[in-house]
């Protein structure tokens, strides 16, 4: 069969398809006056809990193996490092020169690095402690100054993790010394959490978090650094432990097809900037042609976009989602090979094929919304190199797919006419 008898097919099916299957859900979660609440959401079941923030000042990180001690940033709690002195100098803290001290935030990139962790250098070193190669403990080495979220200040200094029995021992105290304090916190009851808090404020353990199987985004107030290294108080959108998104911008809302590849795995991947303030109106603004695709806890990938952003009086938030949406496209991932070439292409796209063994095999070049642009069918194992015009394709960026009955492979190709 020569490839001019290749059947030549321009419909939209996969692109109608994929609608078909796409239910968008609208919702919305409040955090109360000024963000009071922080709310932990899954993006099948939704709200899973509304949690006052102000309950905790420190949290640790549940797992034997953890060494990752937060902050409650969205409350205002603030940690510094005591420059003066290793843990030797407990009774002898002098805070004079305090307000010239950096203080230390969370992570934004990830779960295992907590405030007391940005000092870490790297193993043994932890920032707050060194690794015992011998007990497996972590031994601080460090001794701190915080904040608390009622506005006083402690000197801090977290003692020891004893690692196989996953107890943190630590003392705290005001600033002249008095109401020394020393508390072990056991983490084994709240292993089904990401982390179990702790407040100096009221000297008890907090339960906040709900099981962590249970959430994929938390709605919450944190600090963001800016590109200039000023810490910045923000709301915005934390991803659960190890979930992956992946963001879109200046897109059609409804772009179906995305790319394992830009998948981003840091905490707070989705983030605040979603979102702008407007000096003229007074008034947050959403864009519009932005949108994300998160991973859930069960693996599945749904779509989620931004509608509304109310501000401190309500701290309501409105979106749309769409569950389950797509497939994972990862390329050359299956038995079937493809290479094309020129990429960017100007005027013909060549395809040449290997490995293929199961016939007809659907050849589609689509736009990131879905909207399949050229496609063709080859019904017999006769040719493995195609060609596919391009005057009449507009420049941007394309996903070019190879289907069959045992394969599946895809690229993203560039049509540059210029």
């Amino acid at each position: 069969m020569s490839l001019s008898a290749i059947a030549l097919t321009a419909l939209s099916a996969q692109f109608l398809e994929a609608q078909n299957r796409e239910t968008v859900v609208k919702d919305s979660v409040a955090m109360l006056s000024g963000y009071a609440n922080e709310i932990y959401y899954s993006m099948t079941n939704g709200e899973v809990a509304s949690v006052p923030r102000a309950q905790w000042d420190i949290a640790f990180r549940t797992p034997n193996r953890s060494s990752s001690i937060m902050i409650n940033e969205g409350t205002g709690v603030m940690l510094y490092t005591y420059p003066n002195s290793d843990t030797t100098g407990w009774a002898t803290v002098d805070t004079a020169g305090l307000h010239t001290w950096k203080p230390m935030y969370n992570s934004l990139s990830d779960w295992e690095n907590g405030a007391f962790s940005r000092n870490a250098k790297s193993h043994p070193d932890y920032g707050w402690a060194i690794y015992n190669s011998v007990t497996h403990d972590l031994v601080a080495d460090s001794l701190f100054i915080i904040k608390l979220r009622d506005g006083s200040f402690r000197k801090l200094w977290i003692v020891r993790k004893y690692s196989s029995d996953n107890l943190y021992s630590f003392r705290f105290a005001n600033l002249d010394g008095s109401a020394d304090t020393k508390i072990t916190v056991d983490c084994n009851p709240y292993k089904s959490r990401n982390f179990v808090g702790y407040s100096i404020v009221t000297s008890e353990v907090i339960d906040f978090e709900p099981a962590a199987s249970s959430w994929d985004l938390l709605f919450t107030k944190y600090e963001s650094v800016q590109p200039d290294g000023t810490p910045y108080p923000v709301t915005g959108v934390i991803t659960n432990d190890g979930l992956k998104t992946i963001e879109y911008r200046n897109v059609d809302p409804n772009l179906i097809i995305w790319d394992l590849a830009l998948a981003d795995s840091s905490r707070s991947s989705i983030g605040w900037d979603w979102k702008v303030f407007n000096m003229n109106t007074f008034a947050y603004e959403v864009e519009d042609s932005l949108l994300y695709f998160v991973q859930d806890m069960a693996g599945k990938i749904n779509k989620l976009m931004f509608t509304k952003f109310v501000g401190s009086n309500s701290g309501k938030i409105v979106f749309e989602k769409a569950l389950n949406v797509a497939t994972v496209i990862s390329e050359n991932t299956r038995k079937t090979e493809m290479t094309v070439y020129p990429n960017p292409v100007k005027d013909r796209l060549n395809i040449s094929l290997d490995n293929m063994t199961s016939f007809p095999l659907r050849v589609t070049l689509s736009s990131l919304t879905g909207q399949v642009v050229y496609a063709l069918t080859v019904t017999e194992n006769t040719r493995y190199a195609l060609t596919i015009p391009i005057n009449d394709i507009p420049d941007g960026m394309y996903l070019l797919t190879a289907k069959s009955a045992t394969g599946t492979t895809a690229k993203k190709v560039v049509v540059n006419k210029e």
